[in-house]
């Protein structure tokens, strides 16, 4: 199972052996702790719950379950596997699960823009300022038309954007640093400093 749980710290560069300037984004990642494993027998489907950080003030249903583990993890998540392997409760994962050179997915809660109008959210064209524009420069406009005298549903407009869960795929790992618990990925990880990011390789 090489998935593990980070905090995103931030980008920067690292020098290649070739001298090239490599983009990396920083990230906090692990250790991890197996909370619970399922499997198809006692939970109808199989997978393993990891538990990452330090978290305060858990509610006394949750600090009975991550009991058995010994720990007491700021965020839960729950990984989908084909089969469980030899993973059980309490067995704990860091950043040399990885190699320099692998590819991974990474998930992550995308920056939050608000409320945002059809121009930023979908790339709309701004009506024209002069010649009768009447000021109405980043408006809508017609949203429809008299047949069949509705609005059809997914018509793109102005709304929430942003804040919803991102997976960018085939990202590269290009540094590690195993003692200060450090992933460097090669390329844009969704989300803001500080957000949580789920990170899964591709089991050899």
């Amino acid at each position: 199972m090489k998935t593990l749980l980070g905090t995103k710290v931030g980008m920067t560069q690292i020098l290649g052996e070739d001298g090239v300037a490599i983009p990396v984004t920083l990230i906090k990642a692990g250790p991890v702790t197996v909370t619970q494993v399922k499997t198809v027998e006692s939970d109808g489907y199989t997978a393993v719950q990891i538990g990452y950080g330090e978290g305060k003030n858990l509610s006394n249903a949750v600090s009975g379950h991550v009991k058995k583990a010994g720990v007491t993890p700021k965020v839960i998540r729950e990984v989908r596997l084909d089969e469980v392997g030899e993973q059980k409760i309490g067995d704990n994962f860091d950043v040399s699960i990885f190699e320099v050179g692998d590819s991974v997915n990474v998930t992550g809660t995308s920056k939050g823009k608000g409320f945002a109008g059809t121009i930023k959210r979908h790339n709309y064209n701004r009506q024209r300022k002069t010649h009768g524009g009447k000021g109405n420069t980043r408006k809508v406009g017609s949203i429809g038309s008299m047949y069949p005298q509705k609005i059809f549903k997914g018509k793109t407009m102005a709304g929430h954007m942003g804040h919803e869960q991102v997976t960018v795929r085939n990202l590269t790992v290009a540094y590690i640093d195993v003692a200060g618990s450090v992933l460097g990925i090669k390329g844009a990880v969704p989300g803001p400093r500080k957000g949580i990011v789920t990170i899964k390789g591709e089991e050899k």
